[in-house]
């Protein structure tokens, strides 16, 4: 029998654990955001109550947060508005970009846009190139090339006009979904109006080298090299990067050769490329050298560097090595990432070390560190495939804890593993949780949840789920990607 919970959308609402300060902790405040109920009562008193003043620094990180961790964008948009209103806040550029970044990602284009109006109008400066390209690779990843290109003209009239940087983040928005045909005619089309340069090239290149075809990167780079265009290190480590993941990494390491002999210095991110390059063709031995290599030049490996390396050894099943750089890592303050511990957390998965994936595992809680959504769903697909179902409420609750709404996938593999195991209790508190947070669970795990909870005679509880998902469509933008359980767990 399941106890019954406070109801997931009471009249009232409290937060126990804050006291209303003026130094009020990000976690705590992206915690009080995430359980606010929606849509039935509005936020901004609550932050009114808890937030008597705000840095600017303070709200770039609380958006950083909330986006990192798929928050309801509509009360993220509202903390957002919150703190344009208060006085003496000077709003930044980030914090603007994050937001666009937010509505954008839900696809809630008209609030965008609306928004945008009022920044022309209000603050002009924080338009920014980047707030154009977050907004442009929403509209070329989820909507038509004409609808694209009409978003990019109006955006104009914002700007004033563009200039060739606008045109490359059109070029790249298309580049980015692997839209080599619209990119190259958007090129061809646009020519005229703009100046390509050294940037357009190494879009263009990037883009056929990430759609995987080599041939035609080399010859659109001849191309535009006639056209006047001048390839700098950056031009070559994308065609190096292009060889090495077509496992030719001694054409790669040629390459490498001729940027010299062109005075085009090779840098930390051409070794770090070659280092990946060799991972991929499971030459550790040779990776290793070329990292020395780049050592000995006097070039300091960054995180990147480090995770290639990582990368190289953890493909041949040596996590030992990878541990070991690690730990060189921490002596030489050269600090880990996402991909740093995913790299890691894949190999011992793949190699089947359990009891280095708990040592890591406790390591990462204990740095505090918040793993992107493809982390996530990695860990709970090793925690519930090896019946350590509990390790997966672990890691659940601690990403709640840290003020995130972990992605639908893992919460479909959590819930039914947790079905499996009979803890209905414990199911339904994930998927009330994900509700709470103003997000719907319309993956695979409702409809197991549901089930169970039926067969038990839950009717109670059942039919508050239910209500409570209806309640929330009516309120939510009819996005597919919105709705938690969306293949976008990238960012």
């Amino acid at each position: 029998m399941i106890t019954k919970q406070r109801p997931i959308f009471s009249k009232t609402f409290s937060s126990p654990s804050l006291t209303p300060s003026p130094s009020a902790d990000i976690e705590s405040i992206c915690t009080l955001i995430n359980n606010h109920p929606f849509p039935l009562q509005p936020l901004q008193p609550s932050l009114q109550l808890y937030l008597p003043s705000l840095s600017t620094n303070f709200v770039e990180q609380v958006l950083g947060r909330l986006f990192l961790g798929h928050c309801n964008g509509l009360k993220a948009f509202e903390f957002f508005d919150f703190a344009t209103k208060q006085p003496n806040f000077h709003i930044s550029s980030d914090s603007f970009e994050k937001i666009v970044h937010i509505l954008s990602r839900m696809r809630d284009f008209d609030k965008v846009w609306d928004l945008l109006e009022r920044t022309h109008h209000n603050f002009p400066s924080l338009l920014t190139t980047k707030s154009l390209s977050i907004l442009l690779s929403r509209y070329a990843k989820h909507t038509s090339f004409e609808e694209t290109i009409e978003a990019f003209e109006k955006m104009g009239k914002f700007f004033g006009g563009f200039n060739t940087e606008a045109f490359n983040v059109l070029l790249r928005a298309f580049c980015t979904q692997g839209e080599m045909k619209e990119a190259r005619a958007v090129f061809n089309k646009m020519f005229s109006r703009f100046s390509p340069n050294t940037q357009t090239l190494n879009i263009l290149l990037l883009g056929f080298k990430e759609s995987g075809n080599i041939t035609a990167m080399e010859l659109f780079y001849h191309e535009i090299i006639r056209r006047g265009c001048t390839p700098n290190n950056v031009s070559y480590n994308i065609r190096i990067d292009a060889l090495c993941k077509k496992g030719r990494s001694r054409e790669a390491i040629k390459l490498r050769e001729e940027m010299e002999e062109k005075n085009c210095s090779p840098t930390v991110e051409t070794f770090t490329t070659l280092i990946h390059g060799l991972g991929i063709s499971h030459n550790p031995k040779l990776a290793q050298k070329v990292f020395d290599d780049m050592v000995s030049r006097g070039l300091n490996p960054d995180t990147g560097a480090y995770n290639a390396l990582i990368n190289a050894y953890v493909r041949v099943g040596d996590t030992k090595t990878g541990r070991k750089l690690m730990g060189e890592m921490e002596e030489k303050g050269v600090g880990f990432d996402n991909t740093t511990y995913h790299t890691m957390f894949w190999g011992m998965k793949n190699f089947g070390d359990m009891k280095g994936i708990y040592g890591l595992y406790k390591r990462m809680v204990e740095n505090r560190w918040v793993p992107k959504m493809c982390t996530v769903v990695m860990l709970m697909k090793c925690f519930c495939y090896s019946d350590c179902y509990k390790m997966g409420l672990k890691l659940w609750n601690y990403l709640v804890e840290m003020g995130c709404c972990p992605h639908g996938h893992a919460l479909d593999l959590l819930v039914m593993e947790l079905c499996r195991k009979g803890k209905l209790e414990e199911a339904y508190e994930c998927c009330r949780q994900v509700l709470d947070r103003g997000r719907l669970p319309k993956g695979q795990a409702f409809g197991v949840l549901q089930r169970h909870l039926s067969q038990e005679g839950e009717k109670e509880i059942l039919g508050d789920l239910v209500d409570t998902m209806k309640r929330l469509e009516s309120a939510l933008p009819t996005s597919q990607e919105y709705i938690l359980g969306s293949n976008d767990s990238s960012t």
